[in-house]
């Protein structure tokens, strides 16, 4: 039995006076409205109708039971309402998670004229290096930067982060230059913790891809971390271009084995699989996605301007 089916025609067979009325009102027959009363009294051990044959009136329990019923039926109807605003609206608290330099850098640009379209959502943002369980911290969504995300998320493309093998000029002039990848293995590296290929660093030259095992003098998950060693002469380090641009034009760094490529990184937006997903979570990347596009590529780590908004070059 489905009460709350029930309850409502109750609800309108005493609005409307009548079965006919209530069958006309819910679009269905005298007999299966009839049938809801039935099961209703059943359920109760009470009469709750009066019966004539063209009328029907709440008896004094189904007078009692009639207003307890429209009030249940209108927190239903409530509930019912703001869930599905909820669901069209922006609104309540959205947690994103997001690397610490790329959050700093990008995203917390980004929050505060997002919450200005958005005045009914609330956004926690929190900068964590770490591997998170998205789902067991209560993220909403995830900003990750990886060759390829997880299979167990859904993942939309926001940009292209190519990386750098760099280091500074005083290491190189007391270490050496190197001219191949299996030279690492004479010098110091910076490696970054959380790489999913561990201390292999993959490179793409015309004799095809390379992997090379490093012997790391510094670990840390922080991009930051490893570019300060970098500049301080502790070893070479492989980092996003737009980590270490402003170091790269000024001297700070330079880059090396630069006919080798490595492989770039992308940005994704991870969230969960689901049937529905929360507007906050969908307007969210789509902001993202128009601040930032699939094709866009993080090289300098200046002002975010999107390919869309560029000015056109003069002449």
């Amino acid at each position: 039995m489905d009460k709350f089916t029930n309850m409502r025609a109750f609800t309108k067979v005493v609005d409307q006076g009548s079965f006919a009325g209530a069958a006309r009102e819910m679009g269905l027959s005298r007999s299966v409205i009839s049938k809801y009363i039935i099961d209703l009294e059943t359920a109760l051990g009470v009469q709750l109708l009066n019966r004539t044959t063209h009328n029907a009136a709440p008896t004094e329990v189904g007078w009692r039971y009639y207003e307890r019923c429209v009030a249940i039926l209108a927190d239903v109807e409530d509930a019912e309402t703001d869930a599905t605003k909820f669901q069209v609206e922006a609104r309540g608290t959205l947690r994103v998670n997001a690397p610490m330099t790329f959050g700093t850098m990008y995203i917390g640009r980004l929050i505060a004229a997002f919450m200005a379209e958005h005045p009914a959502l609330q956004v926690e943002l929190v900068l964590s290096d770490e591997l998170l369980n998205m789902v067991q911290e209560g993220f909403d969504l995830t900003i990750s930067l990886t060759e390829s995300p997880s299979g167990n998320l859904i993942a939309r493309k926001l940009a292209r982060a190519p990386r750098v093998l760099c280091a500074s000029p005083a290491y190189l002039a007391t270490c050496g230059v190197l001219d191949h990848p299996k030279d690492l293995q004479n010098h110091k590296c910076l490696n970054y913790g959380y790489l999913a290929t561990g201390t292999q660093w993959r490179f793409s030259g015309s004799e095809g891809d390379h992997w090379h095992s490093i012997t790391w003098n510094l670990c840390s998950n922080n991009g930051e971390v490893l570019r300060d060693a970098a500049m301080d002469g502790a070893g070479i380090a492989m980092l996003p271009r737009f980590i270490v641009s402003e170091d790269l034009k000024s001297g700070r760094l330079k880059t090396v084995l630069d006919e080798f490529r490595v492989p770039s990184l992308a940005v994704f937006a991870l969230y969960p699989p689901t049937r529905y997903v929360q507007n906050k979570v969908r307007v969210f990347i789509d902001y993202l996605v128009d601040h930032f596009g699939s094709s866009f590529v993080l090289e300098d780590g200046g002002p975010l301007v999107p390919p869309s908004r560029q000015k056109p070059k003069a002449g």
